[in-house]
């Protein structure tokens, strides 16, 4: 009998939370999406390509460079002199430690870049973020990655990178 209690008890408890659940403002937001979309991040993408762009492209060619020494070694490696194959089997080492080399300064640089950029550009979203959630008067936000599926209409992501955007 007290657990028949407990559990009536328990279930008037649960149903009168629903109504104060209804009217609970609710939204959803995807932080970095609001990041990667805004006006800001797509402008320092297009000066880090210019920034970062020719040592890119020194490492591509490293890159088809050790290729093509590999695949001459293969495709020729019977018919060459030792000596020959020595040479193109060192070069080859040479050009793979290069790659290794500057595409590890490469990643270093970039990625001080970018935290850089994101130091610059976290306060603003937070302000934006915090604007539109004082505009919506919203009791609780989500972050996207938590949710499976949400409708367009409990999603602010689109408003915060549009006051985002609108931010000097």
């Amino acid at each position: 009998m007290g657990k028949f209690i407990r559990v009536a008890l328990m279930s008037v408890l649960v149903m009168a939370s629903f109504p104060a659940a209804a009217q609970m403002k609710i939204a959803v937001l995807d932080y970095q999406m609001a990041l990667l979309e805004s006006d800001a991040a797509k402008r320092y993408s297009v000066d880090a390509e210019k920034k970062f762009g020719s040592q890119l492209q020194r490492l591509r060619n490293l890159e088809s460079e050790a290729k093509r020494l590999q695949e001459r070694m293969q495709r020729d490696g019977d018919k060459l002199a030792q000596a020959e194959l020595e040479r193109l089997e060192l070069e080859f080492r040479q050009k793979a430690r290069e790659f290794q080399s500057e595409s590890r300064e490469l990643n270093e640089a970039k990625a001080a870049s970018d935290r850089e950029m994101l130091e610059q550009l976290k306060p603003k979203l937070d302000q934006a973020v915090e604007a539109v959630l004082q505009a919506g008067s919203y009791d609780l936000v989500i972050d996207r990655s938590a949710v499976v599926d949400v409708k367009p209409e409990f999603d602010i992501t689109r408003q915060v990178i549009e006051r985002l955007n609108s931010m000097r």
